[in-house]
């Protein structure tokens, strides 16, 4: 058991790894700028708060 959970401890670690290599590599490094355009046409950039529609009245 011991030697499974070694495994998954190192293939959590690889995987950590790779996720802030990629986080780095697209978003520091500006590699892809259109992707810098997509996410603000989407609009996932901005931080706008928008109204929550109520579906039922609280009579």
């Amino acid at each position: 058991m011991k030697v499974v959970e070694r495994i998954l401890i190192k293939i959590v670690l690889i995987q950590f790894i790779f996720l802030f290599l990629a986080q780095l590599f697209l978003h520091q490094l500006d590699v892809f700028p259109q992707l810098e355009q997509l996410t603000k046409y989407e609009g996932v950039n901005e931080n706008t708060f928008t109204e929550i529609l109520q579906t039922f009245n609280g009579d």
